[in-house]
Formats: C-alpha cells, structure tokens, sequence
C-alpha cells in the first residue's frame, strides 16, 4: 500500500461518521493538539482523493502544432474532447462537397487504446456538417496530424474559419490485433436472430 492510500485511510478513520461520543472526543483532542480542525481535515481528505485519482488515470500525449488552445475536457465527465481547425484562411464548403481540415493535433496512445473523431451535435443539426467517415479511426500506430474529412449534407455554403470546433475525438480502448485471435472456422454457432439485419426487427 503506498504512503497516500496509508495517510487517505487514517483521515478517513478520523472522519468516519457513527463513532461514539468518546472516539469523537478522543480525536478532536488530537486534532487540537495537532493545530487541525475538522474542515481542515475534510480539506486533506478530499486532496488526497483527487490525487489518488490522478494515480490511476491513463496518459494520453498529444502535441499541438498550431496557434489554437491546447486539447481539454470542458466538462469532467464528457465523453470527447473538441478538435479546432488549423488553416490559414476560410474554407467554404458547398452543399454535398467535402473538404479535409487539418488540426496541427498528434497523438500518442498507449497499448490498447484509439481515438475516434466524431461529428459535433450542433453543427449536425444547424447546419447539415458532419465528419463523413464518422467514427474516424486514429490507430495507436498513426503519429501524423489528425485531419478531419468533413461533409456538407445541409442546403447553404458553410465557411470554416482557422479555429473553429469542427469535430470531437474520444479516446476509447480497443481490441488491437496485439490481443485478438483469429481464428477460420467452418461453422459458426446458431443463435436466435441468425442472420436477422437491416430492420429484421421493425420500427414498433
């Protein structure tokens, strides 16, 4: 056990709730004594917490190559992170044309994982764009500039400007060739849906 998850454990004793009067007692004394107080304490605890955190989570490197903000999550549970446009000039994208945008963005991943560029909600439904091999698929092994391949499905000209949020990438694990085992069989198990697809199932 490393000396965080030690010290993360003895503020959690001194902090747990439904101790007796005289465990209470006995520990605001040695808090006292100590100079803590309770907040103080709760203020420790939570810092360890998000430091444990920090341990476990998984690096993802990436460079930036252009002038635009680094790579971020603006919300701590959201799922993909937004990739700008890194052009020198507006690009316009006529209806039913598409166009591909560089990002200045490399990525290094580690074993097991790929990033999917995916399209941006609200460009989808304000204004027909979307990235046409959606999910884009960046391998482990691609170190390159990530480009995004977008498409005009919507009815007016859209400009792109340098800067602007144009798609979303999430990292995500995967099963790489490293770990699947391929195996050519000449008969495959019978299940119930078979070989049911394409709407087998109806729309009600």
């Amino acid at each position: 056990m490393s000396k965080k998850s030690v010290a993360f454990r003895r503020i959690k004793d001194l902090n747990k709730p439904n101790k007796s009067n005289n465990e209470d007692k006995l520990d605001g004394e040695i808090l006292h004594h100590l100079g803590l107080d309770k907040s103080l304490m709760e203020d420790l605890e939570r810092q360890s917490y998000e430091a444990a955190k920090e341990e476990v989570k998984i690096p993802v490197s990436y460079q930036n190559n252009s002038s635009n903000p680094d790579l971020s999550y603006k919300y701590i549970d959201d799922s993909g992170m937004d990739i700008r446009a890194n052009i020198s000039s507006p690009i316009t994208l006529s209806p039913l044309k598409r166009t591909l945008i560089p990002t200045g963005i490399h990525f290094e991943l580690p074993e097991s994982f790929e990033v999917q560029i995916r399209p941006r909600s609200g460009l989808a439904i304000r204004n027909g764009i979307t990235v046409l091999n959606t999910p884009g698929t960046v391998d482990r092994g691609y170190t390159g500039e990530i480009k995004i391949i977008l498409i005009n499905l919507g009815e007016e000209d859209f400009i792109i400007n340098h800067g602007d949020r144009i798609a979303q990438a999430v990292v995500s694990p995967v099963i790489t060739g490293r770990w699947a085992k391929l195996k050519k069989v000449d008969n495959l198990i019978t299940t119930e849906r078979s070989s049911g697809g394409f709407g087998s199932t109806g729309i009600k």
